[in-house]
């Protein structure tokens, strides 16, 4: 007979696995929401001087990550400050892998279903993982992009570009 405790674990382990693939079975795929994901093709952004282009979906889940770069939903989606995050490193999909590479002026295309913006970047800094200021919204538009800090996982990377006029 199981002992109580491998039965517990066992138990928690097969609540995980059915949460997970509930949610990843059950994301939408309707873009006249904006707190679904949107059909493919109608919200990405594209990095040209690291090969990047890459779809977005809303919310910087795991289970979005995985798949898609993940927009800060309290963030904007047009004006203001958009924020993405997506992983860099140890998954499927680590569409920020080579964000450390950016250099200032480099061009970032943002896209929301008929919008669409052209950024430089502007600025590079590790922030803590508590200090989320810098997805406060702006009076210009520009675009944070986020990702973690390899080896140290209390830290994040951002880059920063603002909007070309």
């Amino acid at each position: 007979m199981e002992n109580p405790q491998n039965q517990l674990n066992n138990l928690e382990n097969n609540i995980e696995n059915n949460v997970q693939n509930s949610v990843q079975n059950n994301i939408p795929t309707n873009e006249n929401n904006n707190n679904q994901i949107t059909k493919e093709g109608n919200w990405y952004v594209e990095i040209p001087s690291i090969n990047l282009k890459a779809e977005i979906a809303e919310g910087t889940t795991k289970e979005i990550m995985d798949k898609f770069v993940g927009h800060f939903e309290e963030t904007q989606k047009i004006n203001g400050n958009v924020g993405l995050a997506a992983h860099n490193r140890g998954y499927e999909r680590n569409y920020f892998s080579d964000l450390k590479k950016l250099k200032d002026g480099d061009k970032i295309i943002y896209r929301y279903q008929n919008f669409i913006k052209e950024y430089a970047v502007t600025k590079h800094f590790i922030i803590k993982d508590t200090d989320w200021t810098i997805l406060e919204n702006t009076e210009e538009n520009q675009i944070t992009l986020i990702t973690c800090v390899e080896n140290q996982k209390e830290y994040r990377r951002c880059i920063q570009a603002e909007e070309i006029k």
